[in-house]
């Protein structure tokens, strides 16, 4: 491998279909790279997924029907002390943790479709349909399938990097809470004061799967301290470790600090759309440091929690829940 790969001035590459192979030799390779990029950085573009371009774009054109319609409309699917789980999250509601000042953003979230996994129904809320928009539902679904089991199989090719069984992260995400968020950036009308697009965090979940959003601005943090434009090509999808993976591997998986800056004033008038898959595991997953990753050298660095907890915590922090 190329030994400038790893200055990671720049997002590493790698293709699914290189898994999903049937040659050992490739799988393995597979494994290793993504397994090392995501170590060195915790960034990756990903070919060979399993979302196809067409159904990204009819998404696509549903969130943007959708965020045009008038807000008090938007508002009316506003679940209150829903913890922004489910429906739409209005503009500026949600901020990084440690921050008080709101990002500037408005999203939706889908999260598991009940009506096909009954056995869910009094786990998760349902989703909320929007009634202006027939095929707004469906298509998210849809969409949110592909990407569920896009990120299985990168968690399977974690899972072996990791030293485990390839199907260990199986029976914690069959039906895990994950979601699906549409987020649109609306155009800025005047100077922020201290508000981003999306301040610098981290993500909550196991793995973060990003379709190509539409308007750039994404920057990740490299190991160097050094803000790095993160842009993913139309065919691929940019994934990230999340802080869940980051405690359950003691941090050999770590979390990577990343923001969506503001344009320049020139592209003020433009909005930007972003459509994030967070992988998360079912409530009950314990996300107990992995023995394999404690040792003398590198001693545990977080106390054992549950998923859930860890979720509902994260929550409070951005400020879509209260204590």
């Amino acid at each position: 491998m190329d030994p400038l790969f790893f200055h990671m001035q720049y997002i590493p590459q790698a293709d699914l279909n290189e898994f999903l192979s049937e040659d050992p030799v490739r799988k393995e390779a597979f494994v290793q790279h993504i397994g090392t990029a995501f170590q060195e950085i915790g960034f990756l573009a990903l070919k060979g997924h399993l979302l196809d371009a067409a159904l990204q774009e009819k998404l696509y054109q549903e969130i943007r029907n959708f965020f045009e319609l008038p807000s008090e409309i938007k508002s009316t699917y506003e679940i209150k002390d829903g913890g922004g789980q489910r429906g739409y999250t209005g503009f500026g509601k949600e901020h990084a943790a440690g921050r008080t000042v709101g990002d500037l953003k408005e999203f939706w979230h889908f999260g598991q479709d009940l009506n096909l996994k009954p056995d869910l129904k009094n786990k998760y809320p349902d989703n909320l349909i929007v009634q202006e928009l027939e095929n707004f539902n469906h298509i998210g679904n849809l969409v949110f399938l592909k990407l569920e089991e896009t990120a299985k199989l990168v968690l399977q090719a974690l899972a072996l990097f990791l030293k485990l069984d390839e199907h260990y992260f199986d029976k914690y995400i069959d039906g895990g809470n994950s979601i699906l968020r549409a987020i649109h950036y609306p155009p800025i009308t005047q100077a922020p004061k201290d508000a981003e697009r999306a301040a610098a965090h981290g993500d909550i979940n196991l793995i973060t799967l990003l379709m190509g959003a539409q308007g750039g601005g994404l920057q990740v943090l490299n190991r160097q301290n050094q803000w790095i434009n993160a842009v993913a090509q139309p065919d691929e999808l940019m994934i990230n470790i999340g802080d869940m993976l980051s405690r359950l591997t003691n941090n050999l998986l770590p979390s990577t600090i990343h923001k969506v800056v503001n344009p320049p004033p020139e592209q003020w008038g433009s909005s930007r759309y972003s459509l994030p898959f967070f992988m998360h595991p079912i409530p009950q997953m314990p996300l107990n440091c992995l023995p394999q990753t404690v040792s003398a050298a590198h001693p545990k660095q977080y106390e054992d929690i549950l998923a859930g907890d860890f979720l509902h915590q994260r929550l409070i922090d951005l400020g879509l829940l209260k204590k």
